[in-house]
């Protein structure tokens, strides 16, 4: 793969193993890198962003060791942590309209709203051991109070957390972000990269791997691995991989390494339209699921994938992105928020049908953008259940429909058809966003570094590292360092 975990392990191996490029070699099944952290567009056809990524400078170590490496596209002499610390001393997050009810008013979320029997089941899941918890579901843990505080509404919002979901991460997350706590309301802890991820960081980060040397096969999708025969080791020996139509079988000798990214939280994305609507597909779309699968069968060392991609119903979420042809929304919510693009941050219906949330952020969010161009990007959580003026399930909504379900909840009613005649809004459905939130056991997410494994490091949000919180840029390029440290014995933290 060549999403931000495996992009990252070839920054460690050149950096810090010394490993010449020429000697690194990444396959990808889709015919640009990035994998989940993508971005791209034009204003003639709309842009399209899956997911927003926020960042918080007291967790995020790894990554911004790594950013600090890499040089900037338009200047090379600064990194792109630089450039991403120069940005953030320039534009602070103080968002004024967190939560929003259905009549269009900005609610005071400054309170978290906990009764007692909130906080002391709050205390419960923090000091008890992540063993005692088990498969529990957040729902488990919790009274019918907790899911109405302001506290859910915009811890669940901000980490994409439901209540059927693990009670592990959830504890997780508690733990990690727990100094986050006063800046719910305001989201002042958070940090932006200048464009979308790609553009910051992903594309930077490929431009540097091919100055390196570093070989990309795109439009290559890897199979199925082969393994040398033994009963206490594992060593990869060779790997399949098929393209444009063709079966390719690539060997792996005893001094090479191979990092494998297994499980993906973008694969199976479709794309609707202004008038079309997105398809809701499954694990058999796109070929990461069915490689840890093949490659996990009779090997409990590599996980349970089934875990994880067998309930799209509970891992699915839908995002839309709206390219902006005219001024007017843009500046009818900088006056409804009193946020300038880029100083605020999510904007949550607290009590929408669909559960949404909208971010602007500030403009450009692409490097290609033009300057009458803006963009708006936005998400639910429960896009199976009926909007609350389009009566309909958003994933049976084209992109108009669900522009026309935002601006009724903005009450700009006034301004809709001149809005929707001059934009477009791509739906976009993950059916696995947030699979990775899986109530799982010890077991079901195999280790970066599988037991007993000699040559074979394994990447992604869906491995296990001890601790640490799944959903985050950090887990990947943790995961990546972790491995590459290992693999080539470096003494190094």
């Amino acid at each position: 793969g060549a999403g931000l975990a495996s992009l990252s392990a070839a920054v460690f191996l050149i950096r810090d193993g010394h490993v010449p490029g020429k000697n690194i070699h990444i396959y990808e099944e889709l015919n640009i890198t990035g994998g989940s952290m993508d971005g791209n567009g034009d204003p003639e056809h709309g842009y399209v962003i899956r997911g927003g990524r926020m960042f918080d400078e007291e967790v995020y170590a790894c990554t911004f060791g790594m950013m600090e490496s890499i040089p900037s596209l338009t200047d090379p002499k600064v990194s792109i942590l630089d450039e991403f610390n120069a940005f953030n001393k320039k534009m602070h997050t103080f968002a004024k309209a967190r939560l929003i009810d259905n009549e269009a008013n900005i609610l005071d979320s400054s309170a978290l709203g906990f009764e007692r029997a909130d906080r002391m089941a709050l205390m419960d899941i923090l000091i008890n051991h992540e063993d005692s918890l088990g498969k529990k579901t957040i729902k488990e843990c919790f009274p019918e109070s907790f899911f109405k505080t302001n506290f859910w509404f915009m811890w669940t919002t901000t980490f994409a957390f439901e209540p059927w979901h693990s009670a592990v991460e959830f504890k997780r997350y508690l733990h990690r972000f727990i100094h986050e706590l006063p800046h719910l309301s305001d989201m002042s802890g958070v940090r932006r990269t200048p464009y979308n991820q790609y553009d910051s960081m992903l594309l930077p980060m490929t431009k540097w791997l091919e100055s390196q040397g570093v070989t990309f096969e795109l439009g290559c999708s890897v199979t199925d691995l082969e393994f040398k025969p033994s009963d206490n080791e594992t060593t990869v020996t060779a790997f399949k991989c098929e393209k444009n139509g063709k079966e390719t079988r690539i060997e792996i000798s005893e001094r090479d390494i191979a990092f494998v990214t297994i499980g993906s939280i973008t694969q199976g994305t479709s794309l609707g339209s202004m008038t079309t609507v997105p398809k809701i597909n499954d694990k058999h779309v796109g070929g990461a699921w069915s490689l840890w699968e093949k490659i996990a069968s009779g090997r409990p060392e590599f996980g349970n994938p089934l875990v994880f991609d067998e309930h799209v119903e509970d891992s699915m979420w839908e995002s839309f992105t709206i390219t902006l042809k005219d001024p007017t929304m843009v500046k009818k919510i900088v006056e409804y928020t009193g946020n300038e693009p880029g100083t605020g941050c999510m904007m949550t219906f607290k009590e929408s049908g669909w559960f949404m949330t909208i971010v602007l952020n500030n403009q450009p969010h692409f490097i290609n953008q033009p300057e009458n161009i803006e963009i708006l990007w936005g998400y639910c959580l429960s896009p199976y259940k009926k909007g609350d003026f389009v009566k309909k399930r958003m994933v049976d909504c084209t992109g108009e429909e669900i522009l026309t379900e935002l601006l009724y909840h903005l009450n700009f009613k006034e301004d809709m058809k001149k809005i929707l005649d001059t934009s477009i809004c791509i739906p976009c459905i993950l059916p696995f966003t947030t699979a990775q939130f899986s109530p799982r056991e010890k077991g079901d997410r195999p280790e970066i570094i599988p037991e007993g494994s000699t040559n074979l490091a394994l990447l992604g949000q869906f491995c296990e590292i001890k601790d640490d919180i799944v959903f985050t840029m950090d887990y990947s390029v943790r995961g990546a360092q972790t491995d590459v440290y290992k693999l080539l014995n470096l003494n190094k933290r």
